[in-house]
């Protein structure tokens, strides 16, 4: 029997779930505007523990998303994990963000583009065909009325860029998974048990979560 903690960060989201060979035993989370990450992170892996009947003794690794997505909330996933990972001496699991996220879309057909947004009409990106095998890597792209218009099956767009994409990719293959926003904890259970018992883990002390563009502060300006 193996309890693995899942911790997800990347967005708007702050999720954690504590899984059981694989299946949710229970989730907590909560997408706010403000990212709350830093409050609620440590309190929602406190009670989803304590809820689910187990100590965290009684885990068997901690599984967090690696990115993309905020910086932010990325380093404060990370850094959780790792210290739970390094107090309790077991391993730590890093899982795509983009994956949990398309792992919300149940479809029969197509493809599956879960979406992130970056800044302006940039996202982050990947493509999955309807059994989640991916099938191109993670890009950050500009969307314009030409993205994506190689393809003539449906596309299931997930994530947080409807809104401003939608008005551009109006093919009539295209269609927008809209209730669908965040990656959650909870698709992250089977993902990283599949992982856990493949001992596909990363090192704790020289894993850095997946940015994808470096982090860019502006320069102050020049006093005239």
């Amino acid at each position: 029997m193996s309890f693995i903690l899942n911790i997800e960060t990347a967005t708007k989201n702050c999720s954690v779930s504590v899984a059981k060979n694989g299946e949710s035993v229970l989730c907590r989370e909560i997408a706010e505007e403000g990212y709350s990450h830093a409050e609620k992170l440590h309190v929602f892996i406190e009670e989803v523990i304590a809820e689910s009947g187990i100590s965290v003794q009684d885990l068997a690794a901690v599984a967090v998303s690696q990115g993309p997505g905020s910086y932010t909330g990325l380093r404060i996933g990370v850094s959780a994990a790792k210290g739970l990972c390094f107090a309790l001496n077991i391993p730590l699991i890093a899982v795509d963000t983009l994956q949990t996220l398309a792992s919300k879309a149940s479809v029969s057909e197509g493809k599956i583009i879960p979406m992130l947004d970056a800044r302006r009409m940039e996202v982050y990106s990947e493509i999955f065909n309807h059994d989640l095998k991916a099938e191109r890597e993670i890009q950050a792209e500009i969307i314009t009325e030409d993205s994506f218009s190689e393809f003539t099956e449906k596309i299931y767009f997930v994530g947080d860029c409807a809104e401003k994409c939608k008005p551009v990719l109006t093919k009539e293959n295209f269609v927008f998974l809209e209730d669908i926003k965040y990656p959650s904890a909870n698709e992250m259970s089977k993902i990283s048990y599949d992982k856990y018992q493949k001992s596909d883990t990363v090192d704790v002390a020289y894993f850095e979560p997946y940015y994808l563009k470096d982090f860019m502060i502006a320069p102050p300006s020049k006093k005239q």
